[in-house]
């Protein structure tokens, strides 16, 4: 039974680990080569316009700030393009993630339904031990059993927690 409780456990921990790394990577997103040239061609431009700060230099920092201006309109022009595409491409595969959560999470009760997924001493439930029975207690140990739908549920919210704790693993380049 400490089998199945454990391989429950890390199905649904790696459904939410997927599930994290998407959302992470919907909201940090990418910057293409071309974004990240644009940058610097603006940061640069910027700079060479506030070196050039006399009265005789006016027109020419005058002429590179509006230049800066172009190429920052453009950027996020290219920004809005990219973040279109890559927000549908996202929904998509959170979809069929959502889809793919559903049809394991049902295999595993289907599996599981008639059987306890584990058994746990009662005094750590206490006192939701019912909550979390399946057939109430084993005679012979004296532990809880623990059905497949109380099991998804804490797997579920513990494997969620843990990943949202360890976020910092999934940012790394």
């Amino acid at each position: 039974m400490a089998l199945a409780a454990i391989f429950v456990f890390l199905i649904v921990s790696a459904l939410q680990l997927v599930d994290r790394y998407l959302d992470l990577a919907k909201k940090r997103g990418s910057q293409s080569d071309e974004q990240i040239k644009l940058r610097l061609e603006i940061k640069q431009l910027l700079k060479e316009a506030n070196e050039l700060s006399t009265p005789s230099t006016f027109a020419q920092a005058t002429k590179l700030k509006r230049l800066a201006v172009a190429k920052e309109k453009e950027l996020t022009k290219i920004q809005e393009q990219d973040t279109k595409g890559k927000q549908s491409l996202y929904d998509k595969y959170g979809k069929i993630l959502l889809v793919t959560k559903v049809l394991i999470y049902a295999l595993l009760v289907l599996w599981f339904w008639s059987t306890p997924v584990t058994t746990v001493p009662r005094h750590l439930l206490q006192p939701f031990g019912k909550m979390f029975s399946l057939r109430g207690v084993d005679s012979a140990t004296g532990n809880v059993v623990v059905g497949i739908l109380p099991w998804l549920f804490l797997t579920s919210r513990v494997s969620k927690l843990l990943c949202q704790k360890f976020s910092f693993v999934l940012l790394r380049p």
